[in-house]
């Protein structure tokens, strides 16, 4: 019998409603079921397009499990995510503006679920593998510090002043808590054990790199070597990781302007008529213009593609946001702020590991906490610098604001 003639058989006998008793079961783990299950699976992405990335081409885990019954490996990886603490951190952490009181100013939870739909649409447009890009895209900022790039290059300050040879960098923190610091029961120092296409995808997301604009993915990329912390960013082995890629610029270019104009520094009708003629005057305007250009410009191509003047109109929108929002009197303000808190709590609690054990009878709640957090940690090799490192880069903002307040308030 042909795989067409089993394939049918599956078919006839869900659709009949007759069910053989050897196939009885109270559950979906059967051979009958996932028999299935599998084929639907199968069946999905049969048709893709030819550049997409099939699940069961995965690399696969850092530690064997056995596959789910339901799930691809990317779904189960994306349920990891959602329901991981350092995803849920990410609704108090800072994307541009710090504590804001306005409820409409973005948080770095928003812009994940931002950078999901914008990379989803795209995906599904090119014929890619959405479970890949979903998990990618929800994963790709676990990692980050609080109070946003402010954060991030001030804790990379005082890692680099102690050691020139270590840094901070919120992609590779990002796979750190996916492949280490992350929780699973009975799983100790485990992390998600993710796939490795989705920590490929969350290692190689940057979306900071202003002038890249035409995104190919790297095939012969080594499995290995995402956990090379030389500060590069190499681009994703996946075209479903180029996709995020780009989808993380695309979704805060125009989004920070809007909450630029809520913070009164900056208007959508300030922006230079030359950018605006090609991207459009306002959020959803950019999102579209940028979104469909890329489709345009991708179909049936190993590669994610933006036209030269819109992908060029998009770095100049990039570096007048640099301009005009970022380096802004008023974020300035803030960073200094920002500089004050993370710079104090990493040097307290510097001299704080120096004796753990006195740290841990101290009294004060945030210095007991990381005793704590040093007795549990996952890896016994590590230095107090990135035990330090890891527990102020998983706080929230308004933890950390609290944090320096319990250490240095009298």
């Amino acid at each position: 019998m042909d795989n067409r003639q089993n394939e049918q058989n599956l078919f006839d006998e869900y659709s009949s409603g007759r069910i053989s008793p050897a196939s009885a079961f109270d559950s979906t783990d059967n051979p009958r079921d996932q028999a299935l299950i599998s084929m639907l699976r199968d069946n999905r992405e049969k048709n893709l397009s030819p550049y997409a990335f099939h699940s069961k081409d995965s690399r696969g885990r850092r530690f064997p499990e056995e596959p789910c019954t339901i799930r691809s490996d990317f779904e189960r990886d994306t349920g990891r995510i959602i329901y991981s603490q350092a995803f849920r951190r990410l609704r108090h952490k800072t994307q541009v503006f710090f504590n804001p009181q306005n409820d409409h100013i973005c948080s770095r939870i928003e812009h994940v679920i931002y950078v999901n739909y914008v990379a989803t649409t795209i995906a599904r447009a090119l014929n890619l593998n959405l479970d890949l890009v979903q998990a990618i895209s929800l994963g790709h900022d676990i990692g980050h510090s609080p109070f946003g790039h402010s954060g991030e290059r001030t804790l990379h300050a005082c890692v680099s002043r102690l050691d020139k040879n270590l840094f901070f960098q919120h992609e590779m923190q990002s796979l750190r808590v996916a492949d280490l610091l992350a929780t699973r029961a009975g799983k100790p120092g485990e992390g998600l054990n993710l796939s490795f296409e989705v920590r490929d995808g969350i290692v190689s997301h940057c979306g900071e790199t202003y002038s890249e604009y035409k995104l190919f993915p790297d095939r012969t990329k080594l499995t290995d070597s995402i956990l090379s912390r030389s500060g590069g960013h190499p681009m994703p082995a996946t075209l479903e990781g180029c996709v995020v890629r780009i989808a993380d610029k695309i979704a805060y270019v125009g989004r920070d302007i809007e909450d630029a104009a809520r913070a009164g520094i900056l208007e959508f009708e300030d922006i230079p008529p030359a950018i605006t003629s090609t991207l459009g005057v306002t959020n959803s305007q950019i999102i579209h213009t940028l979104v469909t250009d890329i489709i345009h410009n991708s179909l049936n191509k190993d590669g994610v593609i933006l036209s030269d003047e819109t992908g060029q109109a998009m770095e100049a929108l990039l570096k007048e946001n640099v301009r005009r929002i970022y380096q802004s009197d008023k974020i300035k303000k803030y960073e200094t702020r920002v500089q004050t808190t993370v710079e104090g709590l990493f040097d307290a609690m510097l001299s704080a590991m120096a004796d753990p054990q006195k740290a841990r009878a101290s009294g004060n709640p945030v210095l007991e906490a990381l005793a704590v957090f040093h007795e549990s940690y996952p890896d016994p090799s590590a230095s107090s610098v990135q035990i330090i490192t890891d527990y102020i880069a998983g706080m929230t903002d308004s933890y950390a604001n609290k944090c320096y307040e319990s250490i240095y308030w009298v």
